[in-house]
């Protein structure tokens, strides 16, 4: 692309001239982003899939394979906050690649594993090593591209996370059967190596390709820098003063945004955790049946989240749009909790759960910039992700218990389809105006 001209306040002299420069940097910077972004939800699942040959190998009971498994998230929470306060004053190309590369040794030393306080203490370092690691990088974006277009970028982000659940299933899966034994390594130990020992080359590729700054881009021409700078500058002139933890903490509108991602977890644990189970209870035994009809919600979130990610930018009514997937979310929960028995409408119902469940996790993540800056953007988007781990500890446990009690599922799904609609209302009329009139004025802007 030839240079940018500009005018005098440094804008371009045409839109299809930001357009270009917002796309030249998402491909710069996005396939490497989503790679990682990728890893790190493998690195989430791949430890289900190898329970059962961990199990068999090591001796491990249920309650010693559950407790290893939640002591990641222990370490992730514990180490969110001060990991993403770190990667502000480090740097985040630098702290992002720390990260990688530390999750992914802490990972491939699993085939090192022999007893079980072993298996609890690098369970905890694996989530300590990866904390603040999807915080961290939606920081990082709020560095390079304007709130205009944070919606998209973020949808982009979190199709990653979707293609971790279509392919790294099946593909684990795989590795277990057709790699156990393979120079004589039992196959939950390959997929362990697999799954770490190449986020440290993507912790190296961070290093070398990304670039903290956009004055470091020698990709981009000096006219569209100037620009590319003026816009993100321009679009956070009106962020509240949350330039520090405890200013952002302390910021009208934070701790509410907080508890609607604690919320928006819940329903979202509440799907990843029992669709497989409702699928079986409808009537569905084989598992390789089961294993693609799980996709369903996940292939119409991935839909659902790009063109939601653009009509949020064109519009800029953020929370609306959440607002209204919630509802979807929750016209899904209730669906499917009526069609329990029947597995092609319950196939449906879950699908308009996927839509509106996933779909509204990366559109909640262009409200927290509107909101923080600095040390408070970096801060605080790691607490308001570790209140949303919180929701993901306490679904599963709430639906458990629900259907102990009850002796059916069907209630819980009730209980987190009402949570999805009192989440919807915080987001119409919980939010301060200030945040309801930046959305109005970043669509005229």
């Amino acid at each position: 692309m030839s240079d940018l001209s500009v005018d005098a306040a440094g804008k371009p002299q045409t839109s299809e001239n930001t357009a270009d420069i917002i796309r030249k940097v998402a491909w710069r910077l996005m396939p490497l982003i989503m790679l990682c972004y990728l890893f790190a939800f493998f690195d989430r699942i791949n430890i289900s899939f190898a329970k059962f040959q961990l199990q068999s190998t090591l001796g491990f009971s249920d309650t010693a394979y559950g407790l290893g498994a939640s002591l990641f998230v222990i370490g992730y929470v514990l180490f969110e906050v001060p990991s993403n306060m770190l990667l502000y004053k480090v740097g985040a190309r630098r702290w992002i690649a720390r990260i990688m590369i530390s999750w992914g040794i802490a990972t491939a030393l699993m085939v090192f594993v022999q007893t079980e306080w072993q298996f609890y203490g690098l369970r905890f370092i694996i989530g300590a090593m990866e904390a603040g690691f999807a915080p961290g990088v939606l920081y990082y974006l709020t560095l390079w591209f304007p709130a205009s277009y944070r919606g998209r970028i973020t949808s982009l982000l979190f199709l990653a996370s979707a293609f971790s659940g279509l392919f790294g299933a099946p593909l684990s899966g795989l590795v277990l059967g057709h790699m156990n034994g393979v120079l004589g390594i039992p196959g939950w130990h390959w997929l362990f190596l697999l799954g770490g020992l190449p986020c440290v080359l993507l912790g190296v590729l961070v290093l070398k390709v990304l670039k903290d700054r956009i004055d470091d881009a020698a990709w981009l021409t000096g006219a569209e820098k100037t620009y590319l700078k003026s816009q993100i500058s321009t679009q956070s002139q009106h962020t509240d003063t949350g330039h520090s933890l405890f200013g952002a903490i302390k910021t009208p509108g934070f701790l509410m945004l907080g508890l609607i991602y604690f919320l928006i977890q819940v329903a979202s644990y509440g799907l990843n955790f029992w669709a497989p189970h409702l699928i079986r209870a409808a009537g569905t035994q084989n598992p390789t049946v089961i294993g693609l009809l799980t996709a369903v919600p996940y292939i119409c979130g991935a839909i659902c989240m790009v063109v939601v990610g653009r009509m949020s930018d064109r519009s800029g009514e953020r929370r609306k749009f959440v607002a209204v997937l919630l509802v979807l979310a929750a016209i899904g929960f209730f669906a499917a909790g009526i069609f329990d028995k029947q597995t092609t409408l319950l196939i449906a119902a879950l699908g308009v759960m996927g839509a509106g469940v996933i779909a509204s996790i990366p559109a909640f993540w262009a409200l927290p910039p509107k909101l923080l800056t600095g040390a408070g953007a970096a801060g605080g988007i790691a607490l308001i992700n570790t209140l949303g781990q919180l929701g993901g500890i306490v679904s599963p446990v709430m639906v458990g218990r629900i259907r102990d009690t009850m002796g059916s599922t069907t209630p819980a799904l009730y209980v987190i389809g009402a949570m999805s609609v009192v989440c919807a209302l915080l987001l119409l009329f919980g939010l301060p105006q200030s945040l309801r009139q930046r959305d109005h004025s970043e669509q005229n802007g």
